[in-house]
């Protein structure tokens, strides 16, 4: 109801497996705000409702325990992703408002700004993701985009590495071999 435009968000990370119902819940909520314009918008709206940003990407009002990351533009942390959350295919609806759009990162998307991170829960949350997911997903598909992406990364080399360690965990159901 504080919110008089429209503002998209498209919910990445332990918020869009919650969303989709494969994880029960999350350390925080996660969103990427795509529009710049929109962005500036929530950030000054949240800065009225006395929300103060607590990390780098995180809002808090005081006296509350959820942290709000917001990414701004098509960046998930520090992973820029090849396209715009909200162009056709790259985004899936899970709720509308009257001036809040919420959509869901496309998985591909998802795995691979979960991947880029690398540590232990990303990594778990991705063999759920696709364990849940596992008719939906083109792996070819997968394999380019994720290649693809890295290639933009610096550290193109330790991506790379992640993505051999999740891909064998994967094709063993998950299993870490212990």
């Amino acid at each position: 109801s504080f919110l008089k435009r429209k503002v998209r968000l498209i919910a990445c990370g332990g918020t869009a497996l919650t969303l989709m119902g494969i994880k029960d819940s999350t350390r925080d909520i996660d969103f990427l705000v795509p529009e710049k314009r929109e962005y500036a918008y929530l950030i000054s709206v949240l800065k009225d409702l006395d929300y103060e940003q607590v990390t780098g990407y995180g809002w808090r009002r005081k006296g509350e325990v959820f942290i709000f990351d917001l990414f701004e533009g098509s960046k998930v942390h520090a992973t820029e992703l090849l396209e715009s959350p909200l162009e056709k295919g790259n985004n899936t609806l899970s709720f509308e408002l009257s001036n809040i759009y919420v959509g869901i990162l496309n998985p591909y998307d998802l795995l691979i700004s979960k991947l880029f991170r690398g540590d232990a829960v990303d990594i778990e949350d991705c063999l759920l993701l696709v364990g849940e997911k596992r008719d939906e997903i083109d792996m070819e598909y997968f394999k380019k985009r994720y290649a693809e992406t890295a290639s933009y990364e610096i550290s193109e080399d330790k991506c790379m590495k992640t993505f051999k360690y999740f891909l064998k965990r994967a094709a063993d159901g998950g299993s870490d071999g212990k």
